[in-house]
């Protein structure tokens, strides 16, 4: 789908810290409560003003059923609400919101995402996601897909170990936490899954990120500098690991030729990367042009809270538009294994559009 009819534009966004270990409960109440204040502060609303509310998080990894029903205690029992969820990262629940506000059901959406890594080992919970009948048995964990797909990569000639560290070392300058010499410093230290080191995987964090998004005149009563989403589309490859081509990604060349038609020129670029190569993978994917800043945030490889990473790619492209440093921006979102689903998100300012 892209947006050629109603304007949708993110008026606000708020993340919890990103931190790699939290003492409350998995479902995530204790992270959502000051980022839905943060963002009722912002914005001058309450509760009352937002018709929609759709969230992303995944029972598996909170290790309860229906813990998404138990977060809406962040939001309180009244007024009532008009509530939906989607078992996977909070980019697919603002797709959802967006449609929602598209056919004219509502004129404010608050989407929301969750995840308590810490509570599990996070490699192997992901496990889950995979073809339960051939491949969950063998208990392959993310690192060593991740891995796989790495070594078919530099196998394949498609990057270096160098382009690999280049990546991470650029996330770790974003995050404040480079050195000197990084890239050089990062090729000596030892693999956790080769060709994987430490600095390519993505750190365990815990976290929550929300976004309201509005139409039309709403989003500019509430935001001096709306970034409204021009465009968005999402899109699938095969499940089946060995019947695809692991260095590529065709759903995300789809998605983003979807909601581009080719255009790739980009301010920023906010990528949902877990691991350093798959950043690659992405930006060739995608076409993006020398010039592009891509995850000046520093991306997963800096903080990857799970089912709200995806949601921050967006909420972080926004905010590049909204604080007037971009006209244009790209946010990408994944889930599943090895960039299994890709879903791609251009917003523009009011200038640009």
């Amino acid at each position: 789908m892209t947006d050629h009819g109603t304007d949708i534009a993110v008026v606000g966004f708020a993340h919890a810290p990103h931190v790699p270990e939290t003492f409350g409960t998995t479902n995530g109440v204790e992270m959502l409560v000051p980022c839905f204040q943060q963002l009722y502060r912002q914005l001058g609303i309450t509760k009352s003003d937002i018709d929609f509310w759709c969230s992303g998080s995944s029972d598996y990894l909170a290790g309860r059923a229906f813990s998404f029903i138990s977060a809406i205690d962040a939001i309180g029992a009244v007024p009532p609400i008009n509530e939906s969820h989607v078992e996977m990262d909070a980019a697919w629940a603002l797709y959802e919101a967006w449609v929602k506000l598209r056919s004219g059901q509502a004129e404010t959406a608050l989407v929301y995402g969750f995840g308590k890594s810490s509570a599990g080992t996070l490699r192997q919970v992901l496990t889950m996601q995979l073809d339960p009948y051939l491949v969950t048995p063998l208990w392959p964990d993310a690192w060593s897909i991740a891995g796989l797909q790495a070594r078919a990569g530099l196998d394949a000639g498609r990057w270096t170990e160098r382009d690999m560290a280049a990546v991470a070392a650029a996330a770790l300058a974003a995050d404040g936490r480079s050195t000197g010499g990084p890239v050089e410093s990062l090729l000596d230290a030892p693999y956790i899954a080769d060709p994987l080191r430490a600095h390519d995987v993505a750190p365990i964090t815990d976290g929550a990120a929300a976004i309201v998004l509005a139409i039309g005149d709403r989003a500019r009563e509430l935001c001096e500098r709306p970034a409204w989403i021009t465009g968005m589309a999402h899109r699938v490859d095969t499940p089946v690991l060995g019947a695809r081509d692991l260095t590529v990604s065709p759903s995300t060349s789809a998605a983003a030729q979807a909601v581009t038609g080719g255009d790739t020129q980009f301010d920023v670029a906010e990528l949902h990367a877990p691991f350093s190569h798959q950043q690659l993978i992405l930006a060739e994917a995608i076409g993006l042009k020398n010039g592009t800043k891509v995850n000046p945030s520093g991306g997963a490889l800096a903080a990857n809270p799970m089912f709200a990473a995806g949601l921050e790619r967006i909420g972080f492209a926004a905010n590049a538009i909204m604080d007037g440093s971009a006209n244009r921006a790209l946010a990408h979102a994944t889930s599943g294994p090895a960039l299994q689903q890709n879903l791609v998100t251009v917003l523009d300012s009011e200038a640009s559009r």
